[in-house]
């Protein structure tokens, strides 16, 4: 079995030996760039099963090497940051990031939070058995093993987490769900502070890459003082 390979991307060399000593005691591959650019490069020409980004660094800075993974790749991304305003982690998770830690931080909740995503990124790639082979309804296709969607034929990309939180709602079609079951469901964590703003953001970039603007409600609907639901 190949190791895990893990891309450490921070312009400052002492963060970067840092999280790479802890990681390296887990048995991890490990690949370091000093910047951007370099770590796209190398995520463009070998495996990567899982990426830390600083969002400051040169050449291209975090939330641009985020965007541009995800034009290709389903990887879980960890920002790990000295931006610790609410608004640059909801930033970072909407942009397509799956976990946001701030500096300084705990190495040891670094790993655990490393080995959570992959843990998750591992389930999420192996459908159940009994799992339907396409999700939808009214001209909208989902096919959760091969994570792809489709309106009338037409792909719609959508990162990650949107494509999560679309997935668990066609899934249960009718059924409600609250901000807080869908933040829990999918980003398999603790409801927080920016939780509500997270899945609220999420949910309405999701509608517009859907045309939800143009035919409201169509699929995804808001139950006003509850939650979400799926038109199926």
């Amino acid at each position: 079995m190949n190791p895990i390979t893990i891309l450490i991307a921070d312009d400052e060399k002492e963060i970067a030996d840092l999280i790479a000593l802890h990681l390296a005691k887990e048995g991890y591959k490990l690949i370091l760039a000093s910047d951007g650019k370099e770590a796209v490069r190398a995520i463009e020409s070998q495996h990567v099963d899982l990426a830390i980004l600083d969002i400051m660094m040169p050449e291209l800075d975090g939330f641009a090497v985020v965007r541009q993974i995800r034009e290709r790749h389903g990887l879980p991304v960890l920002f790990v940051s000295a931006k610790t305003s609410d608004f640059d982690k909801i930033s970072g998770l909407v942009i397509g990031a799956d976990d946001y830690m701030t500096k300084p931080f705990n190495p040891m909740e670094l790993v655990a939070r490393v080995q959570a995503l992959l843990r998750r990124s591992t389930r999420l790639n192996q459908p159940a058995a009994d799992a339907p082979s396409e999700l939808g309804s009214g001209g909208l296709s989902i096919v959760p093993d091969q994570r792809r969607v489709s309106i009338y034929g037409e792909p719609v990309e959508l990162t990650p987490k949107e494509f999560d939180i679309l997935c668990l709602l066609a899934a249960h079609p009718k059924k409600v769900f609250s901000v807080e079951h869908i933040f829990r469901q999918v980003w398999g964590e603790a409801y927080y502070e920016v939780g509500n703003n997270t899945v609220m953001v999420h949910i309405r970039t999701l509608r517009k890459k859907l045309g939800e603007d143009k035919n409201k409600d169509k699929w995804i609907k808001t139950i006003w003082g509850v939650g979400y639901t799926f038109n199926g």
